[in-house]
């Protein structure tokens, strides 16, 4: 097959899109200060939790909760095969969950608590704390992120793949500092066998749930995102959020009323068939975003920026994948990279357009502008990947 003669833009982009990751000072030093108050956030939920604990239940607390986190991470990460979120956005929404989150979760639950026990009793104040507070306060706690994200960064939440993406980092983030005081309490007060076997039922049965209570938020965004009509636009994001809370309080009212045959029972009724049909929301959700990629992309490939190869990968996972293994064997970690930047870029070059068809996009951005810088930088990477 000949290669066809690349597509050149008729000017010079106004707008330069680099072609390596470049760090802002202005960003780096913005969220050095954001770190600095969630660090501090998060060492006064650690120093009330090791209180409670002592400073040896805190740190295998600490050990047992953190060990897992990567994997897990890599999981989510996974599923945003077609135009990954920025690292920074990432983060934050991880970082908000484990140290913002869980300290206004833990002021306004512990409080709540205290006030139903002063009205009635210490059994109604815990059952009040786990079943209507916690729900409440912790799914709009992480939900808070994700509408930031929503509203402020529309060029990087096009739709339910990025809503699932960041709440699942969220809520992996707050799942973890919440993990380290159940473990740290277990092994304060049974040792071993206490932790272990806290170890197994939160960070192997039952990892997934925390993510998949906030996912219903990140659902509910996305599709209001994806959508034209404005009563979806409205009521997606705010019944998703109720539905969050809705599960949330199942989950925990099962542990709370009905003992272990109850939560055993939600947890095989309710929760595995939530999680079957979660993976199948993001099986369509990323069928969606591929049908996106070959829509917008149809055009680039028609005036022969792309070649026909080039287009078919870049509109299916296994294609993606395929190409950059490919190119890790051929040229290494530097043809790895220089693959999966040239995947990002198009990713993102397509979604631009289909924000722009549907006016998804502030009244002061250039969108000619971002479009032309966009193909300016997919121009001089092709010429890399193809010189190699």
């Amino acid at each position: 097959m000949s290669t066809p003669e690349p597509y050149l833009p008729n000017q010079g982009p106004t707008i330069v899109i680099r072609t390596s990751p470049q760090i802002s000072a202005i960003r780096l030093s913005l969220a050095i200060v954001a770190g600095l108050i969630a660090l501090v956030l998060g060492l006064l939920v650690l120093l009330v939790i090791g209180i409670e604990t002592g400073p040896v239940a805190l740190l295998l607390g600490l050990v047992a909760a953190t060990i897992p986190v990567p994997l897990y991470v890599v999981l989510v990460l996974w599923i945003d095969r077609y135009e990954a979120e920025p690292l920074w956005m990432l983060a934050t929404a991880f970082f908000w969950g484990a140290l913002v989150a869980t300290f206004f979760a833990f002021l306004l639950n512990t409080t709540s608590g205290g006030i139903v026990t002063a009205l009635a009793d210490a059994e109604a104040g815990e059952a009040f704390a786990a079943v209507i507070s916690a729900p409440i306060v912790e799914e709009t706690g992480k939900a808070f992120i994700l509408f930031v994200f929503f509203f402020w960064r529309k060029d990087e939440f096009d739709g339910v793949v990025d809503g699932i993406v960041y709440a699942s980092m969220a809520a992996l983030g707050f799942a973890m500092t919440e993990n380290i005081l159940y473990y740290g309490k277990a092994a304060a007060m049974g040792g071993g066998g206490a932790l272990t076997a806290t170890v197994i039922i939160r960070g192997f049965f039952a990892p997934f749930s925390h993510p998949l209570f906030t996912s219903l938020t990140g659902i509910g965004l996305g599709l209001a995102r994806q959508s034209s009509n404005i009563a979806v636009k409205f009521l997606t994001p705010i019944v998703g959020l109720l539905m969050a809370i809705i599960m949330h309080s199942i989950w925990n009212g099962s542990a709370v009323f009905g003992g272990g045959g109850i939560f055993i029972l939600t947890y095989i009724v309710v929760m595995v068939p939530a999680f079957i049909i979660m993976l199948v929301v993001i099986s369509l959700a990323l069928r969606r975003e591929g049908q996106v990629v070959r829509d917008f992309l149809v055009m680039d490939l028609e005036r022969g920026l792309l070649t026909p190869e080039e287009y078919k990968q870049l509109g299916s996972i296994v294609g993606r994948m395929g190409s950059s293994f490919n190119a890790l064997s051929k040229r290494g970690v530097k043809g790895w990279r220089a693959r999966m930047r040239f995947n990002q870029l198009a990713s993102e070059l397509a979604f631009h357009r289909s924000r722009v068809s549907r006016g998804v996009h502030s009244a002061s951005q250039d969108v000619l502008a971002q479009e032309a810088a966009y193909l300016d930088a997919l121009q001089r990477l092709i010429h890399e990947l193809r010189r190699g």
